[in-house]
This record gives structure tokens, sequence and C-alpha cells, in this order.
């Protein structure tokens, strides 16, 4: 049972990985395509701004990539190469449909299992050389397509838009919990298949117009570098040489809303820094979702500032949450030193 979660684990892992420079490229070239455009009703008005409609229709296209390349590695990373067309028209279609990223990781598991299944079929010796070129696309494609269209899709399509709903529902109350569970998600693994469903969620939201639950995942994803970034500058005695030019970089890729820069110092310590991100990432969002945040593109960081709604109250969460992981992870790591002392007078 270990072992299969852990296999699991890798495969969802591999689709991420791949996913990646699609979710990096189309969020911030979004971003800066509506940045210098204004908002109106029904979102940016670029009848007057070709280049920034060009700029935003070509990180527009690099996102709807992103469920394909998802679903596909993922198939990939079970089943090969023979994986990837089964895997993509999977994720195409879940994207299609608008079953969203949840649809994406069913479909590309489901699409490497049926491969592998396909290639335990005993078949003459004439036919091998064409079955992972021709058979194995045909039949599995078929089948997850089948699936999607027909099985799978709709019902995951209609709780993508139930959450849609619940949320426009939402009380305060249950808005802080959801910001707070949203925070500890984004915070959690840094860029792994945790963070990444949360961040999915809040993008799968942009489309039915719901921005408040992207603007509270936005807020939470660039603390962690910015507080282990800031924690290194604050008492550079606690840290390492190398830890210190980590914090530098991570830092920079706070500013351009990439988690994966507190990854270092997580891996070096993780027992006392993923509490402490997870803390200020929690403060992040839910000051955020108080504040009634909203960002328009699938994106996080102070990079998305043009774009976010209530842009101050963003600016806000950011600080705080990058203060709290920044003091919260110095008082800990004060205490150790503190400790070792007492320990060898």
């Amino acid at each position: 049972m270990i072992e299969a979660l852990k296999n699991l684990r890798q495969h969802l892992l591999t689709g991420v990985s791949y996913a990646i420079p699609f979710i990096a490229c189309g969020g911030i070239m979004i971003a800066a395509g509506i940045a210098f455009v204004p908002m109106g009703v029904d979102g940016p008005e670029f009848s007057n701004a070709p280049i920034p409609k060009l700029i935003n229709d070509i990180g527009s296209a690099a996102f709807k990539l992103l469920l394909p390349v998802l679903a596909g590695y993922i198939a990939y990373a079970i089943a090969g190469r023979p994986g990837l067309v089964p895997g993509f028209i999977g994720g195409y279609l879940s994207g299609d449909i608008h079953a969203g990223f949840l649809g994406a990781i069913f479909i590309g598991l489901i699409a490497g299992w049926i491969v592998n299944q396909i290639k335990l079929i005993p078949v003459p010796k004439y036919i091998k050389p064409i079955m992972p070129i021709l058979i194995i696309p045909i039949v599995s494609s078929t089948i997850v397509g089948v699936l999607m269209l027909k099985v799978l899709g709709m019902p995951i399509a209609s709780l993508m838009s139930g959450l849609g709903e619940w949320l426009k529902g939402m009380q305060t109350g249950n808005a802080v919990v959801l910001a707070m569970v949203l925070g500890a998600m984004i915070a959690f693994d840094m860029g792994g298949p945790v963070n990444k469903a949360a961040f999915f969620f809040g993008s799968a939201l942009i489309e039915q117009e719901q921005y408040s639950v992207m603007g509270a995942c936005a807020a939470a994803i660039c603390t962690p570098p910015l507080g282990m970034g800031l924690a290194s500058l604050l008492r550079r005695q606690l840290w390492k040489e190398e830890e210190r030019e980590a914090g530098i970089a991570a830092l920079t890729m706070g500013m351009i809303g990439i988690t994966e820069g507190a990854i270092p110092f997580a891996a070096a310590d993780p027992v006392r820094v993923i509490p402490c991100i997870m803390l200020g990432s929690m403060v992040a969002s839910t000051i955020a979702m108080l504040g009634g945040v909203g960002d328009h593109a699938p994106h996080g960081g102070p990079i998305v500032l043009p774009v976010v709604d209530h842009r101050l109250m963003y600016i806000v969460a950011i600080i705080a949450g990058t203060l709290v992981t920044a003091l919260a992870i110095t008082f800990l790591k004060s205490l150790k030193k503190s400790t070792a002392i007492e320990d060898h007078p």
C-alpha cells in the first residue's frame, strides 16, 4: 500500500513538473497582458490595446495547454511514451468540458493504466511493431475519450461548477476556513501536488468569474520564499553562508510568485521551516480573503499586482504573511541555537 502511494505521488509529480513551465509562462504573460489595459464590467478591455491583447492571447494559449500536458505526462509516467496520446487527449477533453485539473489528473491516471493493460494483451509478432505507434494510441484514446465525454467528465465538471456556486454562497466564517486551508496547502509542499491542487482550484474558478480564491492563493504563493528570504537577512548569524545566498534567490523568486524558492530551506530543516511557511501563507490568504482581494490572472506574487482587485489589501496580506513566516522561523532557529549553547557551555 505504501509503495503504491509512493508510485502515485511520483506519477503526479512527473505531470506537475512538466506542467510548471506552462503555468509560469501562461500566468506571467496573462498578467503582463492585462496589466496595462483598463478593467471593464466583463474583464479587461483590449479593444484599443493590440499589443497587450497579443501578449494575453499567447499566455492564454500556454495556459490552455496546461491540462493536456498535466494529463499526458501523468500517463507517460505510468506507461511510457504510448501513454502520451491518450493522456493528452484526455487532458484536452477535460478542459473542453470544464472538468478542470481534477478531470485531467483522473484521466491521466486512467489513461496510463489502460495503456499498461493493453500492453499485456498477447499479439502476433507481425503486429507488435505497430502496437506502440498505431494500435495502442487508437484503442486507448477511444476508451479515454468515451470515459471522459460520457462517464467521468460531466460529474467532475459538475463538481467544479458546484464548488464555484458554493463559494458564491459562502458566509464570512466559511470563507476564512477555506482561505486557511488553501494557504496551508499552498505552502505545505511548495509546488508539489498539494500546492497545485489548491492552485488549480483557484485557477479553475477564474473561468467562472470567481476571483477571490485565486486572490487568496496568489497572496499565499509568494510568502514562503519571501518570508524565508527575509529571515535570512534579519539574523544572518543563524544561517549558513549557502542559506544566506539561497535567501537572496528566494526573495527574487517570491517577487515573481514561485513558491519553490523556499525548498532549499525546507529541505535543510523541514520540521521547523514547513510549519512556519504554512502559518505565514495561512495568514496571507486569510487577510486576502477578508479584504476582498481578487486575482484575474492564474499566478501569484507581487508581479500580478496590476491585475488584482483591492491592491492595498493584497500588499498588506503579502507583507503580513512574509513577516509571520520570517519571525516564526527566526524564533525557532534562535531557540535551537540557545538550546545548543546551554547543552554545550
